[in-house]
């Protein structure tokens, strides 16, 4: 069992950035895509970046240029660094895990097997 625990969320003003971790418990399977989510209330979950087992990434374009997904395999984490963030970033904001296969399809939601519990980014204008 994976389990996916994010940190790192926070309040920040228009312009600023953030930094989210998911620390996941560890994998050893060659395909993955591992991936950032978001949503807003009323509002169906979005595919924000993601990364794959062969170090692809991918960026919707509504943050393309501002976010960077990465990760640290020594320490078994993602991390979604955000920047020049904007009041429409605001969102519950998740990590996912596809442990079947590489990133294809990795803005559909049902293509992951593990969701973190979600944090709470909030920018101010």
């Amino acid at each position: 069992q994976v389990q996916l625990v994010e940190s790192g969320g926070g309040s920040v003003q228009s312009g600023g950035s953030l930094r989210l971790s998911c620390a996941h418990s560890g994998y050893t399977y060659s395909e993955y895509c591992m991936a950032w989510f978001r949503q807003v209330p009323g509002k169906e979950r979005e595919g924000v970046a993601a990364l794959d087992n062969e170090g692809h990434t991918m960026y919707a374009a509504s943050v393309k240029g501002r976010f960077t997904i990465s990760q640290d395999n020594a320490k078994n984490t993602i991390y979604l660094q955000m920047s020049s963030l904007k009041p429409e970033d605001s969102a519950m904001y998740y990590c996912a895990a596809d442990l079947s296969e590489g990133c294809f399809a990795w803005r559909e939601q049902d293509e992951y097997d593990y969701w973190s519990q979600g944090t709470q980014v909030t920018v101010s204008s």
